[in-house]
């Protein structure tokens, strides 16, 4: 076996080509197994962008979950308020735990609720929450462009890879049958 692969080699550097030309990793391999390297490399940092952006959609869609109770518990409270016909404008209602820390979080909020909230205060908030609901989909739509961008990316390389590999191996299979 030896013998074949000494002729191979003597046979190659006749015919101008060279194996062993690259090294990887301290270990010398020619164009091909180059190139199938590149791409499995590439596939694999294409799928290392994938795992965190799939982490922050994850986290903004628990995100839009909160907001969303809280979006229907400010509107259920705005419901019970009496009308503006009665003249008065405050009513009793309790919010639940999740509502009340969304709500604290919201950028721009300036008061807490109390059961004893008016009317204006909850249209505030309703427009606080419905404007953040808007910002978290439009980032979201942005996140899984980029997320199919990557897929298709990952999937371009694996195919590549695996092109190379099938192109190496009857290239390969060529050379043995006609030596």
């Amino acid at each position: 076996m030896a013998s074949i692969v000494s002729n191979s080699v003597e046979l190659s550097q006749t015919w101008g080509a060279r194996f062993c030309d690259y090294t990887i990793d301290s270990k010398r391999v020619d164009f091909q197994d180059l190139m199938v390297a590149i791409s499995e490399k590439r596939a694999v940092a294409v799928e290392g962008e994938v795992a965190p952006l799939t982490d922050r959609i994850k986290i903004r869609n628990k995100e839009l979950e909160a907001l969303g109770t809280t979006l229907s518990e400010l509107t259920s409270a705005q419901a019970t308020l009496p009308n503006d016909a009665t003249g008065s404008s405050h009513s009793s209602f309790t919010f639940s735990d999740t509502a009340r820390a969304t709500i604290q979080n919201l950028p721009n909020h300036r008061w807490a609720l109390d059961n004893d909230e008016q009317k204006q205060y909850l249209e505030y908030f309703i427009q606080l929450v419905k404007s953040r609901i808007d910002a978290l989909n439009n980032e979201s739509q942005t996140d899984m462009s980029r997320l199919q961008s990557l897929v298709d990316r990952r999937d371009e390389s694996y195919s590549t890879a695996t092109n190379l590999m099938s192109a190496v191996s009857d290239t390969r299979s060529n050379l043995i049958r006609n030596l």
